[in-house]
């Protein structure tokens, strides 16, 4: 059986794309999935990078070609009232109601569905309240302990080279993103291709290197 790190941020519709295709991806295969929450504004931040929203034609065709693969797909799909928000209270409590780091399938459904259909605010105080008394988390969701242990997945996520979400990790390899889930399928089915193009594709060298921006 194959053991999969699966790193999320809710603020992320292809997080929650690929959340909920991951099932049919794989199926038929012997695999187990940790779920793990992770602030992406962390890993921008690490890499000195803006997220896909903070740029303005991006942003357009980023919510434009989410909902269309949602259609394309057939994943029930709601833009969120206001998008991007602050998604630390939504990962705090989603981080309380598990152990270790580690959340349950059926807690990272309730906070990606609560924010991706009915297109309401997702971090709205209301209904932030009705999430966390459906949850019923274990912990305090604002206690020291579950902030250090969300920082602790954010951290431990870089350091295994991740940079974005979704980010989906399987004996040291990464899979980044949404399109990604058809390559992991490959890797896990045992693809050939993984023998020696996996590796040699990140030896070439770099050619030229932008300067930084003064």
């Amino acid at each position: 059986m194959k053991h999969i790190t699966f790193h999320l941020d809710f603020i992320s519709p292809y997080a929650y794309l690929a959340f909920e295709k991951l099932p049919q991806a794989l199926q038929g295969l012997s695999y187990a999935v940790d779920y793990r929450p992770v602030l992406f504004a962390g890993m921008l931040k690490h890499h000195g990078q803006l997220g896909p929203a903070e740029i303005g034609p991006k942003r357009d065709w980023t919510y434009r070609q989410v909902l269309w693969l949602a259609h394309a797909h057939d994943i029930p799909m709601d833009l969120p009232a206001a998008h991007p928000f602050n998604p630390l209270a939504l990962l705090r409590l989603a981080t309380a109601c598990g152990e270790a780091g580690r959340i349950n399938r059926y807690v990272a459904e309730t906070v990606f569905r609560h924010v991706w259909r009915g297109g309401a605010e997702a971090a709205d105080p209301q209904r932030l309240a009705q999430l966390q008394q459906q949850l019923g988390p274990k912990r305090d969701p604002a206690s020291d302990e579950v902030k250090a242990e969300l920082k602790a997945n954010t951290d431990a996520a870089i350091a295994a080279g991740v940079f974005g979400v979704p980010a989906m990790t399987v004996d040291g390899k990464l899979f980044w993103g949404f399109d990604a889930l058809p390559m992991l399928r490959a890797y896990l089915d045992g693809d050939g291709w993984f023998g020696s193009a996996w590796d040699d594709a990140a030896r070439r060298p770099v050619g030229i290197a932008r300067a930084a921006a003064r």
